[in-house]
């Protein structure tokens, strides 16, 4: 890729809140798929930053959710649309030329894709397109991270980690979505963003592949953290549906950190870095299902885990999943902060916070960002 790792690997992470900073104070951001649970996280924490944020999105998936309890609102641009809307995306594009492009809107749920499949494919694929033909539109060089999924891998239940140039694939709606998003991106960075056409310069368009995601906020369905949150807020045994399963879990300012790193060094040299990337935890926090859960359910105080019934009868889903984050610890000079233990610790944390009736959890959330960014200067 022409990185000088030993480069990348002194900017560590001490480094990261100058260089944000100096990245995106006064920059214009389009977030797609900002009232969503990572879409709402990266807003707060580029607003934090100084930056002017633009969000485009569809209502937030349900009540309560971050951007509500946030009150992101209160501080950004809020622009409701459809990612596939072509006209409309074209023209917020053009009427905010934005320096960054975070793509996140997205049907994020596996299990949802089984009841929703055109709807999966139409929103994670052909969505994509649109914002890529959108920005292929425009002169600027805007820098474009398009965020993905750990599930575009074509999963053969193997115990290694997967690395950005295994085979993509999926066996669900979602998963399969996913890798066709993948290659939608090669294909427009290819095609229209290599530098190729006569007088014109390489755009940055980058790909990001993130693992399993927890942290406050998140109330989706079929998600464990949510689903580990309702039964202990009401009292209720937690009931597992796929115990065995392992995942990269990763507490959400982990991926989002990566994204923002990625998209400075993209700004200094788009050649080396308009590739795919994987963000993911170190392979200690990598656990299944029911560790996890325990690890929640101690964390707030007192529950009990329980298998679901009728979990014969469940729809597909992966059964081992694991990252290889070396591209990016060694190319980028990111790293995971969190261990598991304290990525479970935060985001207890931010539900209790909420359940108890905090009514800043804006400053709250802040508070959190703070805190992961001092724990990434001790690191140093």
């Amino acid at each position: 890729m022409g990185i000088r790792e030993s480069q990348m690997e002194r900017v560590g992470l001490m480094q990261l809140k100058s260089l944000f900073r100096k990245t995106f104070r006064t920059s214009t951001v389009l977030i797609t798929g900002h009232t969503g649970f990572k879409g709402g996280w990266l807003s707060l924490w580029l607003e934090s930053l100084g930056a002017d944020i633009v969000g485009y999105s569809l209502d937030p998936p349900g009540t309560p959710s971050f951007f509500e309890v946030a009150r992101l609102s209160d501080h950004i641009t809020d622009i409701r649309g459809d990612i596939r809307d072509y006209d409309k995306l074209s023209e917020t594009i053009g009427k905010y030329r934005p320096d960054f492009i975070f793509h996140l809107a997205a049907q994020p749920i596996v299990r949802e894709s089984y009841h929703q499949p055109l709807e999966t494919f139409s929103v994670n694929v052909m969505g994509t397109a649109v914002l890529l033909e959108s920005i292929r539109k425009i002169p600027e060089d805007t820098v474009c991270v398009c965020i993905t999924s750990d599930k575009c891998y074509e999963n053969r239940e193997w115990s290694h980690a997967y690395r950005e140039t295994d085979p993509l694939g999926g066996y669900d709606p979602y998963s399969a979505s996913k890798a066709a998003a993948e290659i939608v991106i090669a294909s427009y960075r290819s095609s229209f963003f290599n530098g190729s056409e006569s007088g014109s310069q390489v755009r940055p368009v980058a790909s990001a592949r993130a693992g399993n995601i927890i942290g406050g906020g998140d109330w989706a369905q079929d998600r464990i953290v949510p689903d580990c949150i309702r039964s202990l807020a009401e009292g209720k045994d937690i009931l597992l549906r796929n115990p065995a399963a392992v995942r990269p879990w990763q507490f959400v300012l982990e991926p989002l950190a990566g994204y923002l790193l990625l998209a400075c060094k993209m700004r200094e040299d788009p050649s080396s870095y308009s590739d795919a990337w994987n963000f993911g935890p170190w392979h200690t926090s990598t656990v299944d299902v029911r560790s996890l859960a325990g690890m929640i359910a101690r964390a707030w105080g007192g529950g009990k885990c329980r298998i679901a019934p009728g979990m014969k009868m469940q729809p597909h889903e992966a059964n081992c999943l694991k990252l290889d984050i070396a591209k990016s610890v060694a190319g980028l000079g990111w790293r995971p902060v969190y261990s598991i233990d304290e990525a479970v610790s935060q985001t207890v944390d931010w539900y209790r916070h909420y359940y108890a009736g905090d009514s800043d959890m804006y400053r709250f959330s802040r508070d959190q960002i703070a805190g992961y960014i001092k724990k990434s200067a001790e690191m140093s």
